[in-house]
């Protein structure tokens, strides 16, 4: 009964604690743009992490509009190899190039680059599960790094 009461009190304090995303619908309206307009090329989970992010700034239009067209590219580089030539280190890039349009004409151009830095699974499916879940990161560090230099853009 005493963990039930414990486990109550617990879940009470977590859920009423005011979290919210920095990026969130509600959070949107702090930043000084809006986006009317996303193209994307390039990595599809990239893309969709991204546009993920981007659509809260979609909703209502500001002073500062963009139109956005962007480029998305995974890597994945070997970075050491032991004596018998099999890979114990990889790296894995993530970059996001963006062309920035207001008002149809060419503004800016923006490149964000993310890595990290990884050993070796002897298990392949754990690690293409793990370079999954690292380029999903990259790709949502990717994005809040956008969001951060759109908002600084005069």
């Amino acid at each position: 009964m005493q963990k039930k009461v414990l486990t109550f009190i617990i879940l009470l304090f977590l859920s009423s604690c005011g979290y919210d995303p920095i990026h969130s619908k509600k959070n949107s309206e702090n930043y000084n743009f809006s986006i009317s307009k996303l193209d994307f090329t390039g990595e599809r989970d990239i893309n969709l992490k991204i546009k993920e992010k981007l659509n809260n700034f979609t909703l209502v239009e500001k002073n500062k509009d963009f139109t956005l067209t962007i480029a998305s590219i995974s890597k994945k580089k070997i970075l050491a190899k032991d004596t018998a030539g099999n890979t114990t280190n990889f790296q894995n890039i993530v970059i996001v190039k963006v062309e920035i349009f207001t008002k149809g004409k060419f503004k800016n151009n923006l490149i964000v680059e993310e890595k990290f830095n990884y050993k070796n699974e002897p298990n392949k499916f754990d690690l293409q599960k793990y370079e999954k879940e690292i380029k999903n990161n990259l790709a949502q560090i990717a994005a809040e790094k956008l969001i951060f230099r759109l908002s600084n853009i005069k």
